[in-house]
């Protein structure tokens, strides 16, 4: 990173010095100002609520441009990966900087493969929540307590056991996802089998049992594989920036990805496929299709608190690239399951088509995201509700593994510590309770 011969001046009207700030440019996208020196010199701080318009760290991982609509894994096109990559070779990609060949994919996926299973004690652990309990709650538990049943990888300033550890989060994550299933479904857990595919295996360990054999669908893995594909890094999201503030205390990457799981959890980010869902049913049971337009014109209301879930972006002004990617695969995994008829799914599909052309969702580019098309696969898969956000933690995984490593490698990182801007009482002194 070295900086560009132009400068910004920051200039102020109430006779405080200037001073010039140092631009840096990035190999695409926006250029940033350093103001790493300004509280120094000035004692002035900058304020951002969302830290839209603060770059926090350097990262050579993922880049998003909204506006084209654009997605890269380290340069390469989210179009061109889910179509001619699997996810493991992603996960390679995102983890180590470039696309195996033949021999490093053969090498990755047994390294993998190997630590599939978790420690027979986490069965244990599980039956300390409720069966009711959200999958969520109970992955941030799990993820969390990885740590005191792997402690022998836990030096975040190890690259050695960094690289075990990594492997040992993308590896277990479906484990313990099928597993917190499982849990709440009353059914026995289902072991790894390591001769499957990564997606392949968590869908055996997800709707296998011991009584009969399970005949995997080759749509429906695919399927499965690309929504891994498509989240497994978003760039300096909330729970990204999560686990690397988090990672920069220097605690062990478990609790930093806990803290992940925990962040992702909220309906604004890795829930707002399960809030699309719940919309459609809550739109299901005003009526159905016939009441679309009814809903609609409820969104459109300034008044009203009812919301369009599943539609518009925060980062893409225009189209969502994964979007595209997941329409497709929504489309084959209905035909495959011959669902099109499906009363839900019509709905969802009435209701894209009025989005796709209704001025006012168009006007403000709320074109359907890749929440709205994942959770319809995930449900015509037969994934329950609650679980999508986890399906996405499983996916998310990798990226998070990745930027922290990423930050812990930067000579210039150091430990996360926001500003403020303090708007509460000045100094005073405490009376006597009687006098209060």
């Amino acid at each position: 990173m070295t900086p560009s011969d132009v400068k910004a001046t920051l200039s102020f009207s109430d006779g405080s010095p200037s001073m010039d700030l140092p631009l840096y440019k990035g190999s695409i996208g926006p250029d940033v100002i350093d103001i790493r020196k300004l509280y120094g010199q000035t004692g002035k701080f900058t304020y951002d609520p969302g830290f839209l318009s603060t770059a926090s760290c350097n990262s050579t991982i993922t880049y998003i441009d909204g506006d084209k609509g654009e997605l890269l894994y380290r340069g390469y096109p989210i179009e061109q990966l889910a179509k001619n990559c699997d996810f493991l070779e992603t996960c390679h990609l995102l983890l180590y900087g470039d696309l195996p060949d033949e021999a490093q994919k053969k090498d990755f996926t047994a390294r993998v493969s190997n630590h599939t299973m978790v420690n027979e004690q986490m069965q244990f652990f599980l039956r300390g929540f409720r069966r009711d309990a959200h999958p969520m709650a109970i992955m941030t538990g799990l993820v969390g307590a990885l740590s005191a049943f792997y402690h022998d990888s836990t030096d975040i300033n190890n690259p050695v056991h960094r690289d075990i550890a990594a492997i040992r989060l993308i590896a277990k994550m479906p484990t313990l996802v099928a597993m917190a299933y499982k849990y709440t479904q009353g059914q026995p857990y289902m072991y790894p089998k390591n001769k499957l595919s990564y997606s392949a295996n968590f869908m055996q360990m997800m709707f296998a049992n011991p009584c009969e054999d399970y005949e995997q669908n080759d749509v429906l893995v695919r399927a499965m594989d690309r929504i891994f594909i498509l989240h497994a890094d978003h760039e300096q999201n909330a729970s990204t920036s999560t686990v690397r503030l988090c990672g920069s205390s220097g605690t062990n990457p478990f609790a930093a990805i806990a803290a992940g799981v925990a962040c992702l959890w909220g309906p604004s980010h890795g829930g707002a496929n399960e809030a699309c869902l719940n919309m459609l049913g809550d739109i299901q049971k005003m009526g159905g299709v016939e009441k679309i337009g009814e809903f609609i014109k409820q969104v459109k209301d300034k008044n009203s608190t009812v919301k369009l879930m599943g539609f518009g972006h925060r980062v893409y002004k225009n189209y969502d690239p994964r979007a595209t990617l997941m329409r497709e695969t929504c489309h084959e995994v209905l035909g495959a399951l011959g669902l099109q008829n499906d009363p839900l799914f019509k709905l969802a599909m009435a209701l894209e088509k009025i989005a796709l052309e209704d001025d006012y969702f168009v006007s403000r580019k709320l074109y359907p995201n890749v929440d709205f098309y994942s959770g319809i696969v995930q449900r015509a898969i037969g994934i329950p509700v609650p679980l999508f956000t986890a399906i996405f933690a499983l996916a998310r995984t990798v990226g998070w593994v990745a930027q922290l490593n990423e930050m812990i490698g930067d000579p210039e990182y150091k430990i996360g510590r926001p500003r403020q801007l303090y708007v509460g009482a000045v100094a005073r002194d405490v009376k006597p309770i009687g006098d209060r």
